[in-house]
């Protein structure tokens, strides 16, 4: 009796060693890729769209999405190699260059081709003009960030002196700027979504201007990895690049409600109905590049407007720090 059982559970043990081994086998089957993301926002639905729906896996790839707040963590995680892939602001990769890494950070896929905020107005315009701003209090973000050197700039194209026609806070924290404003600082507040929505809705202020619309065309959210990455792992450079591309076709070709259904996932404190409602607005203001390839015209819009801001003193090689070789230029 006892070699009855001995063996049934040689058998079961086999059995379960044997399954072990299968999924091993397949996870095998993908490259492991970690991403630090720079915020976790409907601004990047095509990423989300891409990891909903299998893209990264269809190429291969087993992709782990780390929130990273703040585009210097997210490079520091980059050049330390916690990470294999950023994901933020092109600026990052002008300071790190122009302070002499070696091993620099390249831009190899663009995303969002504008500033993703908003301006938000705690009175109501019927008619808002940059002129409204002159003598404004404005919670503008971090010094230094895309957000408050775009705004800078859209300010400066319109005559205003964004050192003395208005008041720039930039002190308060990225994460604390819609609770600064619904607390009563500031006139205006520059927010991301879903915080400009919910501060609507919540009756705190109004949505006046996009800080994207004012500020043009960039390379404003784009992906990037070191230098020697990139040279050792084409491949996987080649395989991220074609599932973003597709995140991007099919947000392009798919209705919002459709878009939003598809990354409902993503983010669960987010009604449907609201989620709707922020990824047309983002459509409407032209957020997303039809395609991964970055334009050395936009390249260098990025680096005016940070020259505006005061922020760079020599302009990096577009030629080094952009490598379109996985995208195609539509």
């Amino acid at each position: 009796m006892k070699k009855i059982v001995y063996l049934i559970i040689a058998i079961f043990i086999i059995v379960i060693l044997g399954i072990l081994c299968l999924f091993d086998k397949k996870d095998n089957k993908y490259k492991k890729v970690k991403v630090a993301e720079v915020a976790h926002s409907i601004f990047y639905a095509p990423q989300y769209v891409a990891k909903q729906l299998g893209y990264f896996k269809d190429e291969g790839l087993d992709v782990d999405i780390i929130l990273t707040p703040g585009a210097d963590k997210v490079s520091a995680a980059v050049l330390s190699g916690d990470v294999n892939i950023g994901f933020c602001g092109s600026e990052a990769t002008i300071y790190i260059y122009n302070q002499g890494e070696k091993d620099y950070l390249v831009n190899f896929s663009g995303l969002t081709k504008r500033d993703g905020s908003f301006l938000v107005s705690r009175e109501k315009y019927d008619n808002f003009k940059l002129d409204n701003l002159k003598g404004k209090y404005i919670i503008g973000g971090r010094l230094g960030g895309m957000p408050e050197m775009t705004l800078e700039w859209a300010l400066t194209q319109n005559g205003i002196n964004p050192k003395k026609d208005v008041n720039i806070d930039t002190s308060i924290a990225f994460a604390s700027m819609a609770g600064a404003f619904i607390g009563g600082t500031g006139d205006f507040v520059s927010l991301f979504e879903p915080q400009a929505l919910q501060v609507e809705k919540e009756g705190y202020g109004y949505v006046v201007a996009s800080i994207g619309e004012l500020g043009g065309v960039v390379p404003y959210t784009a992906y990037n990895a070191k230098k020697s990455y990139i040279e050792k792992n084409p491949k996987v450079i080649e395989s991220f690049t074609k599932a973003i591309q597709k995140g991007i076709d099919y947000v392009d070709s798919h209705t919002d409600e459709e878009v939003a259904k598809t990354i409902l996932n993503e983010f669960p404190d987010t009604s449907l109905t609201d989620l709707t409602k922020i990824i047309k607005r983002y459509r409407e203001n032209d957020s997303w590049f039809k395609t991964t390839y970055i334009s050395e015209e936009n390249f260098n819009h990025i680096q005016e407007i940070m020259e505006n801001a005061g922020e760079l003193e020599k302009r990096a090689p577009y030629d080094k720090l952009v490598n379109n070789s996985f995208s195609n230029e539509k």
